[in-house]
């Protein structure tokens, strides 16, 4: 387990998403953990493509090892309304401070884009991190069956500006 709690030991940049990108990024939403079980249908047809990255503000965290630059996680702004869509980190790269690195990002995304604000429709695995991240819990977001068939909370980070 100490892989998973280590802190990050090489750099980690995040850059913004390209097209070539997308078939990596799709692996790392099917292949969560968080989505096994009972929400494995929520993530099982979802496709990240090269179009949605061209459409958004899709940024990667990209680290390097022997094999070369890796994707180890992404999220996506979305300006109007401001949502962060996606939020993912690859299972294996979990616990090395990636996520904090990437809602850091995207608050200063979200800062130069001149919002106050970006709500974020958690999954429930999830909802800690938010709240360790600083978002705040603002409400629930009801069930939308077939694909998501429970309640999911809603939070917001709030967009200091400088």
């Amino acid at each position: 387990m100490g892989s998973r709690t280590s802190r990050i030991s090489r750099p980690i940049t995040i850059r913004r998403a390209v097209a070539r990108d997308a078939k990596r990024l799709t692996r790392i939403v099917r292949g969560s953990g968080a989505y096994e079980g009972k929400y494995a249908a929520a993530v099982a047809g979802y496709r990240v493509g090269p179009d949605y990255i061209e459409a958004h503000r899709v940024f990667a965290a990209v680290g390097s090892d022997e094999q070369g630059d890796r994707v180890l996680g992404f999220y996506s702004l979305v300006l109007a309304p401001p949502e962060l869509d996606l939020l993912f980190v690859a299972d294996e790269a979990q616990g090395r401070g990636i996520g904090r690195l990437l809602v850091a990002h995207m608050r200063s995304e979200a800062r130069a884009a001149g919002l106050d604000r970006v709500k974020v429709v958690s999954h429930r695995p999830a909802e800690g991190f938010y709240h360790r991240a600083g978002a705040v819990r603002t409400g629930t977001a009801p069930a939308n069956p077939p694909a998501v068939p429970w309640d999911r909370p809603e939070f917001e980070f709030r967009v200091a500006s400088e």
